[in-house]
């Protein structure tokens, strides 16, 4: 058992069940023991790889696209270029790169990462060793003014709510104690289920819905800021179209699968982000999409640049951009299960991407 877990059984031993939620929370950002606290995940050393560090394709077509929303914008300088969740600036970095490319888009560029994890800022602060960073906490903390914001498996790390339903209604799933080890239970209570999509309304029985006032708060934030000061968001994270049941919550460990109740602190804890729940959450933003990242980075040009980076590659380096290319956007990858949604302002053009939603 390690600390973490100790620290949980304890709780719950004294205060009874906690959410699912709640475990989250304490698994991923425990000021001492959590997750993103005292790791970096990221990579072939970590639990898991992000879309980024598979190629510089990626956050090249983001920089591009968010130079593209800057001159939807009226080039507005300063401006504030955001990432929510960076990782290890990867993305930041390629993206600030590519998007260099646009007269005036650097030097108008303020950089604002929203990041709580100390060993990540510290990765992200040498990926952009040559550029002055900002980092906050919360989305609440960006500085007012124009802004782009991305955020690619930043809501899938937030933390879910997990109801079941039973004969007498839908119950809510706890995290409770039996003898040493953490398991799920039932709490008796009955939620009611007025305030439930109308597709789950009719689930059968034994089914499993989702909700995440987490996300839902996060989105509700990044859509305010940005109706209030002008701007675009763009997000990109695993998911459904439409609000369903199901039991996505899951957990990795050294690119493996485990028991998310197992190793906590230890292991990375996500679930299937509710895209149709993020677009109610936008606050009156105009949004696009969801389209699958396939597309979308097909639409942006991504084969095209593959093509670039072949024409001067060896023999294994262009077996390795292809491998790339089919990871980020083939059906059986990441092409399908990736959505992307793009949020904004209201009297901006159709943005790169979603032409024809």
């Amino acid at each position: 058992m390690n600390k973490l877990q100790a620290h949980l059984v304890e709780r719950i031993w004294m205060d009874g069940p906690i959410s699912i939620a709640r475990f989250m929370a304490e698994a991923m950002g425990h000021p001492e023991w959590g997750y993103y606290i005292s790791r970096d995940p990221l990579g072939r050393t970590g639990d898991f790889i992000t879309a980024p560090e598979v190629s510089q394709m990626f956050g090249e077509l983001i920089g591009l696209w968010c130079a593209n929303r800057w001159q939807a914008l009226g080039a507005p300088n300063p401006f504030n270029f955001v990432e929510l969740g960076p990782g290890r600036g990867t993305l930041m970095a390629d993206a600030l790169r590519a998007a260099a490319a646009m007269p005036g888009f650097t030097r108008a560029s303020k950089i604002h990462l929203v990041e709580t994890s100390p060993i990540l800022r510290g990765a992200q602060q040498r990926a952009l060793a040559n550029i002055k960073v900002q980092w906050h906490g919360h989305i609440a903390d960006l500085p007012p003014g124009p802004s782009i914001a991305v955020a690619n498996e930043f809501f899938d790390t937030l933390p879910i709510r997990q109801f079941q339903r039973k004969d007498d209604g839908w119950h809510e799933r706890m995290v409770a104690i039996c003898g040493e080890q953490l398991r799920l239970q039932l709490d008796p209570a009955v939620i009611p289920s007025t305030p439930l999509p109308k597709a789950v309304q009719s689930a059968p029985r034994n089914a499993i819905f989702e909700v995440s006032p987490a996300r839902a708060a996060a989105m509700s934030e990044l859509s305010q800021h940005l109706l209030e000061h002008g701007g675009a968001g763009l997000i990109i994270d695993y998911g459904h179209e439409h609000s369903a049941p199901g039991d996505t919550l899951q957990a990795m460990r050294a690119h493996e699968y485990v028991d998310p109740l197992a190793h906590p602190g230890q292991a990375d804890l996500t679930a299937h982000v509710d895209f149709q729940a993020l677009a109610e959450a936008t606050s009156g933003a105009v949004n696009h999409g969801p389209v699958g990242q396939g597309a979308f980075l097909e639409q942006l040009g991504i084969t095209t640049r593959a093509e670039i980076l072949q024409r001067r590659a060896t023999t294994t380096q262009r077996e390795a951009i292809n491998a790339a290319l089919h990871r980020l956007t083939g059906q059986d990858q990441m092409g399908e299960l990736f959505k992307v949604m793009a949020i904004g302002s209201p009297g901006q053009s159709p943005p790169p991407g979603f032409e024809e939603i």
